[in-house]
């Protein structure tokens, strides 16, 4: 499968954005997904994941409250809700596809929250 990014752009601290992850080829709701970021100087860290249906999700103590994390398995695409942005928050966000032992990656998009 393979995955497109987009959404990122620049916001002022406490502003939202919208991710999105578009997955094309492949059967899209076999797949896990995750979204990570990675600041700069920094590896990059998972933010929020999300199971094969949506059923399940996963938040990091900073995302919980703040993200949402959902998927459409209809329209491919995994979106990740952003509010209450912190500069903290600023990154390159890449969204992962999982299923088994196979794993995508897609490009990333460029997040930064402005003090």
């Amino acid at each position: 499968v393979q995955l497109q990014a987009s959404g990122g752009g620049t916001v002022q601290a406490g502003g939202s954005l919208r991710l999105d992850c578009v997955g094309s080829g492949g059967i899209f709701s076999n797949y896990s997904i995750g979204w990570f970021r990675q600041a700069l100087g920094t590896e990059r860290s998972v933010v929020a994941a999300i199971s094969r249906t949506g059923g399940r999700t996963f938040y990091t103590d900073s995302a919980k409250g703040r993200f949402t994390i959902s998927k459409d398995n209809a329209k491919r695409t995994v979106y990740l809700q952003m509010s209450s942005l912190k500069s903290e928050d600023t990154g390159v966000y890449s969204c992962n596809a999982w299923w088994g032992t196979a794993s995508f990656w897609g490009q990333g998009t460029q997040v930064t929250v402005s003090s």
